[in-house]
Order: C-alpha cells, then structure tokens, then sequence
C-alpha cells in the first residue's frame, strides 16, 4: 500500500510562559486523510499546542512543517493566524467564537475573506468582477451551510441557534476558506449524546468527502475512539502516548493518567 502524504509535521514543540512549560517537546504527524486525535486531561496543554500550529503563539523552541500536496513545504513558526490559514490550515475554537449579531450565511462569507481577490478600490467602485464573486461567494456559503445541516438557517442570526447547531456553524466558517487540514478544539464540549452522534457522523463526511485531514482534541472518549486513529495523548505538557485506538485503550499509562479518570467514575 503506497505510503500517506504527511501535511503536518511538529517536531519537539515546546512552549514556556515565563518558568512554567506548558508544552514539552512534543512531537506529531498528521497524514492525508486521517482523522488523528490529540487527548489528555484537562490542563495537559492541547490547546496550548493548537495555538502555536495555528499562530497565536510563537513557540519557544521546535518546528512546524506544513507540506501541502504539490507545494513547497514551509515552517509556521512565528506566521500570524491569517497566514497559516491562507496556507491550508483552517481551526476551531474550545469557546465558540462566532459574529452573534450577524445571520448564519455572513458568518461562513466572513470565512471567504481569505480566498477572494477583490482589492478595496474594486470594492468601492462595484465592478461586475466585485459582484460576480460576492454572488460566489453567498453561493459557496449556503452549500457549506447545506452540508453541515444548517441551511435551513441561513438567515437567522447566529446567536439564535441551539448549541450544537453553532458548532456545526462554525465548522463550516472553518471550511469556509478551504483548508486540507482542520484542527478542531473540543468540537463535541456542552453537546448532548444526540448532538455528539451527528457530530461524529458530520467529521466522517468532512473527512471523505472533502478530502480534508483532521486533528481534534475532544474530552469524550466514545467520538475518540469511534472515528481517530491515530491518537497521540498528552499529560503535564509531555507527550505519553501515540497509537491505534486499542492500543490507547490498553496503555497503563493513558488508563492511570487519563481513561482512568472515566473508570473511576
């Protein structure tokens, strides 16, 4: 079987605030259409980890290689949010951040921003290349909206929504500037059991449909298990684990550190 293309490769990340390491030297790799999942308890430092691959922090030391297909690989640190999102690489957040007072559909055109071509000056004067890929726009907008359930939405504001269906929303924000590689941040946190099974079952399409790959930090174990592989798990900011599902689920080390906490329950 011919090997996976790896778009994702973090080598040694590691991340300190003044003498406290939150990430330590911790080292993944993400392939073309893998759904690969990051976990550990809470505090472990995954979204501190989430924000240096996608700029929000600058790491103290390692590398974060994106090498898209076809393309010249590139190195991420130290690139601002919108750049590492031009590149590919498009994120959700652990609180969700969307436009509450702005409908369903601006909410995921605003997610167009990054791949349009219109200049200001075209903007203002309304050429019919301006109106042309505005119309493309809110016609790319609503078919995201329509493959993550929401269309019937369209012209609600975004605020109005149930919980579940805002982080469908901002999954097709997500989508919205076309990336190969979607990090999402706890996507199933606050849903209820129904929630969580579409949810599951909306990454698998993304996944196989889209062609994009997927790496999730998510608390709930049974979405993990079903649909991750790989699965690299984290504690005190230290790599601990790395493997297929079951292998995960028979590590002493994840049990103590982290399934435990569900055993125990």
């Amino acid at each position: 079987m011919a090997e996976k293309h790896k778009l994702l490769e973090v080598k040694g990340l590691t991340m300190d605030f003044g003498g406290l390491r939150a990430v330590d030297s911790v080292s993944l790799e993400v392939h073309e259409g893998e759904i690969a999942a990051l976990i550990g308890p809470n505090g472990a430092g995954k979204t501190t980890f989430f924000n240096c691959i996608t700029g929000i922090y600058t790491p103290t030391k390692g590398d974060i290689l994106l090498h898209p297909k076809g393309l010249e690989s590139r190195r991420l640190n130290g690139l601002k949010p919108n750049k590492v999102t031009e590149m590919g690489l498009a994120r959700t957040f652990q609180n969700i951040r969307l436009f509450h007072d702005m409908t369903v559909l601006e909410n995921v055109m605003i997610g167009r921003h990054c791949r349009t071509t219109s200049g200001i000056l075209h903007s203002i004067l309304r050429g019919k290349a301006v109106r042309e890929e505005e119309q493309q726009i809110v016609e790319t907008s609503y078919q995201l909206l329509e493959k993550v359930g929401l269309a019937e939405f369209t012209n609600e504001f975004s605020k109005n929504l149930p919980y579940g269906a805002q982080r469908r929303l901002e999954i097709a924000r997500a989508l919205a500037t076309e990336p190969f590689l979607l990090l999402l941040d706890e996507p199933a946190a606050g849903m209820n059991p129904q929630e969580t099974a579409d949810l599951d079952h909306l990454i698998c399409k993304i996944s196989e449909e889209e062609q994009i790959a997927i790496l999730l930090i998510e608390h709930d174990m049974k979405l993990v298990m079903n649909i991750s592989n790989p699965i690299y798990v984290m504690e005190y900011g230290k790599k601990i684990a790395e493997g297929a599902p079951q292998q995960i689920k028979d590590n002493p080390k994840v049990i103590e550190a982290y399934l435990g906490e569900e055993t125990d329950a």
